[in-house]
């Protein structure tokens, strides 16, 4: 199938490094806060790049669950296939794509777990459903049939009546720290504008100018 013909122009805004906050946190805050007043659907959807101990890369959609100055928290299974890379390869990229803003911000870095208290405080903040969920779902495993699924949900909901469902032992958060961060603006013609903000030795960052 030829997609050429998908092709379209874009015109929405420009990206001039005199306005760009010197701290990339701050930056992605306020493109943040503008996604969301936007009304975009699912503005905390961001693709997760991860890599085997070997290089084999894969990529999935997951959701940000939280962001400050020490980095962007997502939460997962420790045992599911971003699990088992991240322990083997602690590298891993982040991308948002807004695309009604004509925007995209790609993050590098190294991985680290966030406490077992943030875990437990998040895992708490979680409907039922889905806590029920995470102790049922020994996620990227392979499964007979969605019925066991459903059957062991079932179970857990006998044996936690009360709603009081712990944390389990093999999920919880990961912080991504970053060590670049890049916003990504459409232009027309092609000429986008791309900053990256680049990691410094003492923790400040540089900021520079891409090529689109």
């Amino acid at each position: 199938m030829d997609t050429s013909n998908l092709r379209k122009e874009y015109i929405s805004d420009s990206l001039n490094e005199q306005d760009l906050d010197p701290d990339p946190f701050k930056q992605f805050s306020k493109w943040f806060q503008q996604a969301l007043e936007a009304q975009l659907l699912l503005p905390d959807a961001m693709t997760l790049a991860t890599a085997t101990r070997e290089g084999k890369p894969s990529a999935r959609i997951v959701l940000l669950r939280g962001f400050d100055e020490r980095g962007f928290v997502f939460y997962t299974n420790y045992e599911s296939q971003k699990g088992r890379e991240l322990a083997e390869n602690p590298y891993a990229a982040l991308v948002f794509y807004w695309a009604e803003l004509e925007r995209q911000v790609r993050i590098t870095g190294q991985v680290q777990k966030v406490t077992r208290e943030e875990s437990e405080n998040y895992f708490r903040s979680r409907p039922l459903e889905s806590r029920l969920s995470a102790w049922a779902s020994r996620q990227s495993r392979v499964i007979p049939s969605r019925e066991v699924l459903e059957s062991k949900v079932e179970q857990l909901r006998a044996e936690f009546p009360n709603g009081n469902i712990p944390l389990p032992p093999d999920w919880g958060g990961f912080r991504l720290v970053p060590q670049t961060i890049e916003f990504w603006q459409g232009r027309p013609n092609r000429l986008h504008d791309r900053f990256r903000y680049t990691r410094q030795p003492d923790n400040s960052w540089l900021i520079e100018r891409l090529a689109p």
